[in-house]
């Protein structure tokens, strides 16, 4: 099938074919009549299966021209990076269409998104923590919302936006029409289509899990740390097809870990980023990365989501993700687009559980590699990988308390002070024996 076969309309196939995309993807063939029906519709498709295109080519498609540019469509995603590229990707599609889209997430300033909604949108790409803002102050208006997207829904919900969700399902117009694209559906994604949709018609392109095929998995056992950062420096200097790759990381502390080892032998070729990282370095990293000016770019999980960059040739799981599913957003980070793309994983002794639970969720074994012969396997270990030292505990011999005298004693006789009313007449007769009267002085 092409594009062409589709009911688009010209502006979309011209922006389409400038483009270079002249084939719809499985999710977005699936997708597209239930959404041009008007039903509630939950799309469940791995990443760079092309989700993205799957709600803006219908959307775009029935979006009318509106004098009062008020907001239509509004689509919800988790990450800042992720509203950048697709408020990116609503531009390209709507290069010949007369549209208004804005971008607004936390971190960048609230008082120019403000002024932006002002002068009218009739899209808002939006993270929910800045959308409740700017709606609550009344910069946002809702009331002509047609159709509400909630892209990568799982992983909001992992980022903690439950509350700021139910709110903005809330504050928008009951009659709407619900759009959910996910790569899993949890119990909790359940939940919130059972509570807020009305029948969503549920469309899989593939079952969760399912391996893409156009990504090659390779895997090697290795030690330590140390080791894994030698591996990596070998794999680069031999092999030069390595032209664009990503590293995964367990934590923003592993990542500025890496970069420091790497950072000299590739000068200006590497970046990281990472949520302490400010939000200018984050979008210049990605930047550099896309345009090949970066041959590196090190991160953590914060992006496996929500980074949408063309030919990554290599995706490195530096360590493990401990959920599986995060294994499958990872290496869906290349082989986009039907390209060919390589996954390889470092896999340490204690990675070996979460191996088999990436395995059975794939129903896949990952092919293991020797370590190249040139590889210096390093003996130094990080603070984090040193093994816990259990000093043993010896119990001191207290002294039987029958042994010991009390914590406290009694005053001896002449300490034992009491309060007593003294008798002086009394006191004077004992001592004189006849009572002593003062004189009256003349």
């Amino acid at each position: 099938m092409t594009f062409e076969e589709l009911n688009l309309n010209k502006p979309l196939l011209r922006a389409l074919t400038e483009a270079g995309y002249t084939s719809p993807t499985t999710i977005q063939q699936k997708v597209f009549s239930v959404m041009m029906s008007g039903k509630d519709v939950c799309g469940i498709a791995q990443t760079g299966t092309g989700k993205t295109f799957a709600y803006l080519l219908p959307t775009l498609r029935q979006l009318e021209f509106s004098k009062d540019r008020l907001p239509q469509l509004l689509i919800l995603v988790p990450t800042r990076e992720l509203v950048v590229q697709v408020v990116e990707e609503v531009r390209k599609l709507g290069a010949y269409m007369t549209l208004e889209v804005v971008g607004v997430y936390g971190g960048g300033n609230i008082k120019v998104q403000m002024e932006e909604l002002k002068n009218g949108a009739d899209i808002v790409v939006a993270t929910p923590g800045r959308l409740v803002d700017l709606a609550l102050n009344g910069s946002l208006k809702t009331k002509a919302i047609k159709k509400l997207v909630i892209d990568e829904v799982d992983e909001m919900l992992n980022l903690g936006f439950r509350t700021q969700l139910k709110n903005i399902l809330d504050l928008l117009p009951q009659k709407r029409q619900n759009l959910l694209f996910s790569a899993t559906l949890t119990d909790e994604v359940e939940s919130l289509m059972q509570t807020y949709f009305n029948n969503p018609v549920r469309v899989e392109a593939a079952p969760v899990g399912t391996p893409l095929e156009n990504i090659e998995q390779l895997a090697y056992y290795v030690p330590n740390f140390y080791t894994k950062v030698n591996l990596i420096d070998l794999l680069l200097e031999q092999n030069e097809d390595m032209s664009k790759v990503l590293i995964f990381v367990a934590t923003k502390k592993l990542a500025d870990q890496l970069f420091g080892q790497l950072e000299l032998g590739f000068l200006n070729r590497i970046g990281v980023i990472h949520s302490n990282k400010e939000q200018n370095h984050r979008f210049n990293s990605i930047k550099q990365f896309h345009e090949g000016t970066y041959r590196i770019l090190i991160a953590t999980d914060i992006i496996a989501r929500g980074l949408d960059v063309a030919e990554v040739s290599h995706v490195f799981n530096f360590d493990i993700p401990e959920t599986p599913e995060n294994y499958i957003h990872r290496i869906g980070r290349t082989g986009r687009a039907d390209k060919k793309g390589i996954a390889i994983s470092f896999i340490t002794e204690k990675d070996k559980e979460l191996q088999e639970q990436i395995e059975d969720l794939m129903n896949y074994k990952i092919p293991i590699l020797p370590l190249p012969e040139k590889l210096k396997i390093s003996d130094i270990l990080t603070p984090d990988e040193e093994p816990l030292i259990y000093m043993k505990s010896i119990e001191m011999k207290l002294p039987r308390r029958d042994s010991t005298g009390g914590a406290f004693h009694e005053k001896i006789a002449k300490n034992q002070k009491v309060n007593v009313r003294r008798d002086h007449a009394k006191e004077k007769m004992q001592k004189y024996g006849r009572p002593i009267k003062r004189s009256g002085k003349k």
